[in-house]
């Protein structure tokens, strides 16, 4: 990861400069040697790109991805740039990394954890949704329907794609899913849009591993709603098909943890004989069927649109920058970084008339479900010189890496080139994503300290385990600190 010992010197300079923003610092650093983009700390094998994921720097991540940094770089607790950037909630940086194509299915070592776990955990429902953008296709209009009115079901939403179902429902250690941990801290945007995107409401937790003690194994999203004493979240999931009547390991209902935890104005409403009317809550406003489109726009084109012509239009939103892409229906044009803004920041349309999961125009108002790209001629905008760039090997059929230790020697010696977009090079991502995809299922997971940011929720930890579970533990502990304390200082 060029840690020698001629380059460490510089290389810490970028890390500063990546931690405390400094991008003249690092474009600095990063002429003079572009290798330094690969750097890591010896401590925490944190690289310049996580520091600056999760301060939020979003210029500086852009210049390192450009320059060979590895997307998917680890550090010593297995967490990715990505992860840390959902832990932080800097949906810019998100974004970022989206385009470049880092790999969203990871865990960490630590706890299993995916960057879907950690957004969970802080409540960023704005990362959430740019995570799950490539899994949601915003090609068709059935991508998003409702069967019938009122239906408040979890299946009045149909996706195109079983993966996102393994992505929204995986589980940590101790099986806790990312709506377990957004349950328990009473984030209900984030509640509401995982069972939007079809999250399991009857996932129970593990008969083993860590969990709360005082809550159980085996317990629902709405024993974790009821510990957190959110009454909306708890709404919302009786709304979507949770049962009160759910026994978990130690034989407790959902209304026996909400008194253990002294949650008493929940009781009304989580007793097996309320008479408590559950309000219907409509879809989330996060679910936006045209990031796909404007992602994958984004992706091939790049974001720098050239600049305003006489013969050209200008973006209506930003007045600098010519249109490139046109909306699906009332055929309003605008630039690729003003609509891929407008597709992350946005809600969807409230007007009943609307498609499900459209984007509401800026100009008109009405429903935008996909993005085209508008004609252009290759003299007034080149697509090689706005296609983003990757460090990757090189992408001959010769020269095609057969396992991903000789993919990392090869992306290591060669220096950083601009992906190409055609099919063939998105073969090669796709087989090298699959080996490591298999590397990351066959490593071992590791105990966890605090899998749901509950410190403050007292000693109510499980306790059982052998001496050397606890050990393990404490090391963990002191890896994650380590970790953590070079992204703070």
């Amino acid at each position: 990861m060029g840690n020698s010992i001629g380059c460490s010197g510089s290389g810490e300079r970028l890390v500063s400069a990546a931690r405390d923003g400094d991008y003249v610092e690092a474009k600095m650093l990063i002429d003079l040697n572009p290798s330094l983009a690969r750097y890591s700390t010896f401590g925490g094998l944190n690289t310049p790109l996580h520091l600056a994921a999760a301060k939020g720097h979003n210029e500086i991540v852009c210049l390192l991805l450009k320059n060979g940094a590895c997307v998917d770089a680890r550090n010593y607790c297995g967490q990715t740039p990505l992860m840390q950037a959902c832990r932080y909630g800097h949906w810019e940086v998100v974004q970022a990394l989206v385009l470049f194509r880092c790999n969203v299915t990871r865990t960490d070592y630590l706890g299993g954890r995916t960057a879907l776990h950690f957004a969970a955990i802080g409540g960023h429902a704005r990362c959430l949704r740019l995570v799950v953008a490539d899994y949601l296709s915003g090609t068709s209009q059935e991508s998003m329907q409702i069967h019938s009115e009122g239906d408040s079901s979890p299946s009045h939403h149909k996706f195109n794609s079983s993966s996102l179902l393994r992505l929204i429902n995986r589980t940590a250690d101790g099986g806790l899913t990312p709506l377990h941990m957004a349950a328990i801290n009473g984030h209900f945007e984030c509640v509401q849009l995982l069972l939007d995107l079809h999250a399991n409401v009857h996932a129970v937790t593990f008969h083993y591993g860590t969990a709360v003690s005082m809550i159980g194994s085996g317990s629902t999203p709405l024993h974790y709603a009821a510990c957190g004493g959110n009454l909306k979240c708890c709404q919302i999931l009786l709304a979507r098909g949770a049962s009160r009547l759910t026994l978990n390991c130690n034989g407790w209902l959902p209304l026996d943890v909400a008194r253990i935890w002294r949650r008493h104005q929940l009781e009304a409403i989580l007793a097996p004989n309320s008479k408590e009317v559950v309000p219907d809550f409509p879809c989330s406003g996060l679910v936006a069927l045209p990031l796909y489109s404007i992602i994958s726009i984004a992706r091939e084109w790049g974001l720098q649109s050239s600049p305003v012509m006489d013969d050209k239009e200008s973006c209506a939103v930003c007045l600098e920058r010519t249109c490139s892409v046109a909306a699906e229906g009332c055929g309003h044009e605008l630039c690729i970084r003003c609509a891929l803004y407008l597709c992350s920041t946005g809600t969807t349309c409230t007007n009943p008339a609307a498609k499900p999961g459209s984007i509401p125009c800026p100009m008109c108002r009405q429903g935008i479900t996909f993005f085209h790209k508008l004609p252009a001629s290759p003299a007034m905008e080149p697509k090689t010189s706005h296609t983003l760039s990757f460090c990757n090997p090189c992408l001959q059929p010769s020269c095609v890496a057969t396992s991903p230790r000789q993919a990392a020697a090869a992306a290591t010696a060669m220096s950083c080139i601009p992906f190409p977009s055609g099919s063939s090079a998105r073969n090669v991502a796709c087989r090298l994503g699959e080996e490591e995809r298999e590397e990351d299922v066959r490593a071992p997971r590791r105990c966890q300290s605090d899998p749901m940011g509950m410190k403050n929720l007292g000693n109510g930890w499980i306790e059982r385990g052998s001496c050397s579970l606890v050990s393990r533990r404490r090391r963990s502990c002191r890896r994650e600190q380590q970790c953590d304390s070079e992204i703070s200082s």
